[in-house]
């Protein structure tokens, strides 16, 4: 089972980075719709995409309205966009109002709170927590009989939410400041490296992904990642476009 990381960038696009998406071509299941959505159609391999919203943030839904043409060609048959019901409204009455994208795209809007359950492919399923952020945001769990998978992105760690992250085996985690910006992270709703590195060592996540960085920084290291591996060492900072194997 492939995950691709379409944008692992935060707030705006860079040179380098793309805002948030990550996609699980096998089973047609993208974790937010960013920037870096465009990429997505490259990877299809399902008539049917579903597309979980952590919350309706520019730089998590602007993708959306790239996927016009897969639907209206063929190429996929069936668009499910899963969101909170503040996060759907957005979208739909902001994102695509005619003003701004003149056709409403024929997706079928579903919505999600911290009681759902939503069956995937290879009886898989998703549920969901509620994250600290302005405006709100959902963190999402998925679970096979063989395998688990945590997206927290968007959230100032650490957080309520330790438990729902609990033995995962890929755990993908926002980390937008390094330390030394850390003063910003419970200002804006975002996190900083220390406090990633202690989460994810709580967590004992297997292996650690981090994304939605700060798109002002375009070096190798925006987050300290040799400080963080020493706290937690299985921790890695991923790339625009590069896959992973869960």
């Amino acid at each position: 089972m492939r995950i691709i990381f379409l944008g692992t960038g935060g707030y705006h696009p860079s040179e380098r980075r793309h805002t948030a998406g990550v996609f699980l071509p096998e089973l047609g299941i993208a974790l937010d719709a960013g920037s870096g959505f465009f990429r997505a159609q490259q990877h299809l391999r399902q008539k049917t995409l579903d597309i979980f919203l952590t919350h309706s943030h520019l730089d998590h839904i602007c993708g959306l309205t790239f996927f016009l043409v897969p639907v209206l060609d063929g190429t996929v048959e069936n668009v499910r966009v899963h969101g909170s019901s503040e996060t759907i409204s957005a979208v739909r009455e902001h994102l695509f109002a005619p003003a701004i994208f003149p056709v409403m795209p024929p997706f079928e809007w579903l919505e999600l709170n911290t009681e759902s359950k939503v069956p995937l492919a290879q009886d898989g399923v998703l549920s969901c927590i509620k994250l600290e952020h302005p405006g709100g945001s959902l963190g999402f769990r998925l679970d096979w009989p063989d395998r688990s998978l945590a997206y927290i992105t968007d959230t100032t760690a650490p957080g309520e939410y330790l438990p729902f992250i609990k033995d995962v085996d890929v755990l993908i985690h926002e980390c937008y400041f390094p330390d030394e910006l850390g003063d910003l992270a419970a200002k804006t709703g975002h996190s900083a490296s220390t406090e990633v590195a202690k989460i994810a060592r709580e967590s004992r996540a297997k292996r650690v992904y981090l994304v939605h960085t700060d798109p002002q920084r375009s070096d190798d290291d925006p987050v300290g990642l040799e400080a963080m591996r020493n706290i937690y060492s299985p921790i890695e900072l991923v790339e625009d476009q590069q896959e992973i194997v869960l």
